[in-house]
């Protein structure tokens, strides 16, 4: 077992990989892909493409191909919700910040991928890609927390070559916006949407919040997703084929 440790957009993030060898350029790799979307996308860096971008002294015809790559994406998600998931910001300034962590991380995980390594779990700050095997036909572990504490779990996943990501509103309060009335979502405390690519399941997460009740079967009849959430009153939503990916529970 090797884990690896950075810090990235602000957030801790871990590669844990169980296979034999020296992988240590394999992480490596995957980590800069991450600190380069930070490059890219950050809204905190005056002079990441995103920055320069809203201070126009870029437009959409001379931003990178990343950056064009990550908008396409985001406006596909923007058309089908209706604009609840929005690529700008209530003061109209463009924020990608509920795409690019997940897009990201799953850009690393194909790098590991691409390094010969099958079986890792890769943790951008909560939202994971699960690849192979915690150990020989043993599926990684993912707990989804409670809103109400974090030494609480909500649900334990067991992933194999899955992703899930949470969007929720216990740690940095109502950030998550309805990109059509540009007010604070109402409705849930937690979102976690289970997916085969991390960039999608982190949208989903931010727009099922952000759409509310509705959320979640609007998007598992649309994507091959999974739906777990919890209400500000304490009700639990499923949609999708939530049982497929249960952990068993310990006897």
């Amino acid at each position: 077992m090797m884990r690896f440790l950075d810090t990235v957009m602000g957030i801790p993030m871990s590669i844990d990989i169980r296979e034999a060898g020296d992988r240590q350029a394999a992480a490596s790799e995957a980590f800069a892909i991450m600190h380069e979307a930070d490059a890219i996308f950050s809204p905190f860096r005056p002079d990441s493409e995103l920055s320069r971008l809203n201070r126009a002294e870029l437009t959409l015809e001379t931003v990178g191909g990343l950056f064009t790559e990550v908008h396409e994406l985001a406006s596909r998600f923007e058309a089908v919700s209706g604009g609840v998931f929005a690529l700008h910001s209530a003061s109209g300034e463009w924020d990608l910040n509920g795409i690019v962590k997940g897009w990201a991380a799953q850009r690393a995980a194909q790098r590991l991928r691409e390094f010969g390594v099958e079986n890792f779990c890769l943790n951008a700050g909560g939202d994971v890609v699960a690849a192979g095997n915690i150990e020989p036909g043993k599926a990684w572990n993912a707990g989804l927390r409670s809103p109400e504490s974090p030494r609480q779990m909500m649900a334990v996943l067991a992933l194999r070559d899955m992703a899930v990501a949470t969007s929720a509103a216990y740690e940095r309060g109502e950030h998550i916006l309805d990109g059509r009335t540009g007010r604070p979502a109402r409705g849930f405390s937690s979102v976690s949407v289970i997916s085969a690519n991390l960039t999608t399941a982190d949208v989903l997460a931010t727009t099922v919040f952000a759409m509310g009740l509705d959320g979640p079967r609007w998007a598992a009849e649309r994507y091959d997703c999974s739906i777990l959430a919890q209400t500000e009153d304490g009700n639990f939503i499923d949609a999708g084929d939530l049982r497929r990916w249960l952990a068993p529970a310990k006897s």
